[in-house]
């Protein structure tokens, strides 16, 4: 599996620039006014690898297949959308089917690009998104605790367990910090989950920033970084505006301006990187003559789960998971040299898939 990226932040701070040059399409028309934007669009794109390439030339891949995220280009949020302002009450539900959010504030100056707010502040720009996001939290939990609290006083116990769950997220709320700092009874983090809050949901904020900012950053994205690391949140420096022009160029013409520009790799690596640290993420392959493929699970998942990616009869049929460490793979030139130095291992269900892990999974259905 991949992961469902939001891409929110206030309008004009280049959100459909960034999505455009993500998915290198122009599916999400860019304009200087607000709600441009009006219809989420969904990009997927391709999770660059260098560990794919190298694992398919041992392999003699006829096919290589990166995994995939997905982008979603939400709607501007402005001042009073927890009200239905603007396209509040849309924005609201899109960032809902979300995993994570990319929240995006404008570092750079540009007096061709109106600011919706009349000034250059990223971190009032963020403090007002999640505002809007906190009061949406608090009003739907204030609605639902209601009907909980008179079923808990009677003695229902999943009343009581939801309730306790959501006077845990109202205390942080109440206190003006979004949901996920809430303190969460151990072993109920998915049905935390599962109460489906805005604030809850993992932040990845991204500076956009002018051309020359975009190696080391600018006065601005240091605050924005000092915000972040208060909160336990990422934060990625890119530049829009380079990252459209990188789309439109070809592989050799992009190496070539990024070197121009000091840069190793353009922004979309980075954020992938940031996005798959938000979410715990991490990446297995499966390799032979037909095809190379990369897929994602999350972080701790056992080897039936992580073979259910692949297909569910896999789960349920579940063998064995014979295994290869990525940098064993590589050293040894592939499964024959790995079998023969003894990095070949056969693991069973208990087994947790680690980053890189090279897997055949035999099952029985």
């Amino acid at each position: 599996m991949g992961f469902r990226c939001g891409i929110v932040g206030l309008p004009n701070v280049g959100k459909s620039t960034l999505f455009n040059a993500l998915t290198r399409t122009a599916a999400a028309q860019a304009a200087n006014f607000p709600f441009c934007t009006i219809e989420p669009n969904i990009g997927d794109v391709p999770v660059p690898d260098d560990r794919l390439d190298k694992l398919a030339a041992i392999a003699a891949s006829a096919k290589l297949l990166p995994t995939r995220l997905s982008f979603v280009d939400i709607a501007g949020l402005v001042r009073g959308a927890s009200k239905g302002e603007g396209l509040g009450n849309q924005f609201l539900a899109n960032i809902r089917e979300v995993d994570a959010i990319a929240h995006v504030v404008r570092c750079f100056e540009d007096d061709d690009i109106t600011h919706v707010e009349g000034k250059i502040d990223p971190v009032a720009d963020a403090e007002t998104v999640d505002t809007e996001l906190m009061l949406a939290d608090l009003e739907s939990l204030e609605k639902r605790a209601v009907s909980l609290r008179k079923r808990a006083a009677i003695k229902d116990k999943a009343a009581a367990e939801d309730l306790e769950l959501i006077d845990a997220a109202l205390k942080v709320l109440q206190d003006g910090k979004p949901a996920r700092y809430a303190e969460i009874p151990k072993g109920r983090e998915k049905d935390f989950l599962g109460l489906q809050l805005l604030t809850a949901k993992p932040v990845l904020y991204v500076c956009n920033v002018e051309e020359a900012a975009a190696l080391e950053g600018n006065s601005q994205t240091a605050r924005v970084a000092e915000m972040a690391a208060q909160q336990g949140a990422q934060m990625v420096i890119i530049s829009a505006q380079i990252e459209e022009e990188l789309s439109q160029l070809s592989d050799d013409e992009r190496l070539e301006y990024l070197q121009t520009l000091g840069l190793e790799e353009p922004g979309l690596n980075r954020l992938i990187r940031k996005g798959y640290e938000l979410l715990e993420l991490v990446t297995y392959f499966t390799a032979g003559p037909k095809e190379t493929r990369a897929w994602t699970i999350p972080r701790g998942t056992a080897a039936p789960q992580a073979a259910a990616v692949i297909h569910s009869d896999f789960e349920r049929g579940f063998i064995r998971a014979e295994t290869i460490a990525y940098d064993d793979y590589i050293e040894f030139n592939g499964e024959s040299g790995a079998k023969e130095n003894g990095k070949f291992r056969q693991e069973g269900k208990e087994y947790i898939v680690k980053d890189g892990d090279v897997l055949h999974f035999r099952f029985n259905v």
